[in-house]
């Protein structure tokens, strides 16, 4: 499979080019030259097929041949070593659980198998890639975790002080070995902005291999689309319509279940499910596309005023503005608005969510205002005790850390302070 630059302005690449650049030289993001449908008769048998062989069907075409079958095949059962519960609350809603893996989060998938196809093609390479990365909360964590000792690889992860949570903060700043975590004086938008400067600076990248882990990365992005194939899996036999609402920051997990339906995937309607950072939710309504500066709120990985994926999403409906809202619906919700659903879904569900999921339950919600025959499927993101304070604050109750999560809390934070894009640009050149 090639890959092509959304800006036009660059050559097409291979799997392997694309994984190890992560932008392309005109500074657009990969997509992949064709889109082949799965055959119908994959999802009509999907239930005898195990979650690494719906995988590796799913994955084949957007990396062969450069990775070999036997290789691929082993890659996706690494990554898929932790299970992706469907928990119904009721007739309507249920929620995918994505938090499972080692780092409570769902960016587990996508780092994992990015990390094992870098580590491959690095296999046989005297020369060190490092992979620049800014997080808004998990992407770090999962990084890190899934980067953690691969060879030739070095790991440089930028986050905004103060604004993710403490145990975020500890997943991505005590492994130490191949990880270094740059603490930024800024938003999640100046981490972004230095990792995609970095990438353009000739200076810097003449004397060094750099790529992302964030979701501009297609081996990052793509295998999000196996969340959707496995809640389908779950589901199919008692449901018809299949609505999934997702949280939404980046755009790179709703973009991936559209990647999903592209492959065949029978699912009816996404909601992307916003904080107060609502430019897609603003866009539907307007048709005008506004980013603005990010704001912070208790949803902390969903705090981008500038959603990179977005553009991935146009290209999937050909910048057809009608098509893409006959597929794609749009909600903003508040900090309050999102504590109160998290509350309510304790009380009437004994339920748990974290703030993401509790605004993308917030979407079903709202979703099957209009469409109430549906079933829909919000993406419970992370584990809830990722966000402690603001969970137990407001279900008055106290909540045991999970065994991954105990793993880090003692460990010591090291990290250094950054302001300034020549201070990023210093530290990688020393």
């Amino acid at each position: 499979m090639n890959y092509y630059s959304l800006n036009q302005q660059a050559p097409n690449t291979s799997f392997k080019d694309a994984v190890i650049k992560g932008l392309a030289p005109d500074k657009g993001l990969y997509f992949p030259e064709s889109i082949t449908p799965l055959p119908k008769s994959f999802f009509d048998t999907i239930d005898n097929l195990s979650y690494s062989e719906i995988a590796f069907e799913a994955i084949k075409q957007f990396v062969s041949p450069e990775i070999p079958e036997d290789t691929l095949k082993t890659i996706v059962e690494e990554t898929l070593s932790f299970d992706f519960p469907v928990v119904k609350l009721n007739d309507n809603i249920s929620t995918l659980e994505l938090f499972h893996g080692p780092t409570m989060a769902f960016k587990d998938v996508g780092a994992r198998f990015m990390a094992r196809c870098l580590g491959y093609f690095n296999q046989n390479n005297d020369k060190e890639v490092t992979v620049l990365v800014a997080t808004s909360g998990d992407t770090g964590g999962a990084v890190a975790n899934g980067f953690l000792g691969v060879k030739g690889v070095n790991v440089v992860i930028l986050y905004p002080s103060g604004k993710v949570s403490d145990i975020q903060e500890k997943q991505l700043t005590t492994l130490g070995q191949n990880i270094k975590a740059l603490e930024v004086n800024g938003t999640f938008d100046d981490c972004q902005a230095m990792v995609k400067t970095a990438f353009l600076d000739e200076s810097l990248t003449s004397q060094m291999q750099l790529t992302s882990a964030n979701s501009i990365n297609v081996a990052r992005w793509l295998p999000q689309l196996f969340y959707f194939m496995f809640a389908y899996k779950q589901l199919h036999k008692q449901y018809k319509d299949i609505v999934f609402s997702v949280p939404s920051g980046n755009f790179g997990n709703i973009c991936a279940g559209m990647m999903a339906q592209q492959l065949g995937l029978p699912i009816k309607h996404f909601v992307a499910s916003n904080n107060a950072n609502n430019v897609v939710t603003r866009y539907l309504i307007s048709k005008l596309y506004e980013p603005k500066p990010s704001v912070q709120t208790i949803s902390n990985a969903m705090d981008v005023g500038a959603p990179s994926n977005f553009i991935r999403i146009q290209e999937i409906y050909k910048n057809d503005f009608e098509h893409l809202k006959e597929n794609l619906s749009s909600f903003s919700y508040s900090d309050e608005e999102t504590k109160e659903a998290m509350l309510e879904m304790y009380k009437n569900y004994n339920y748990v969510a974290d703030p993401h999921g509790a605004v993308g339950y917030l979407g079903c919600k709202d979703y099957l205002k209009e469409q109430p025959d549906a079933h829909c499927v919000f993406l419970e993101t992370a584990h809830p005790t990722k966000f402690l304070d603001v969970v137990e604050e407001v279900i008055k109750e106290k909540q045991p850390l999970p065994e991954q999560i105990q793993d880090v809390m003692d460990k010591k934070k090291e990290s250094l302070v950054i302001s300034t894009y020549d201070d990023l640009k210093n530290f990688l050149l020393k």
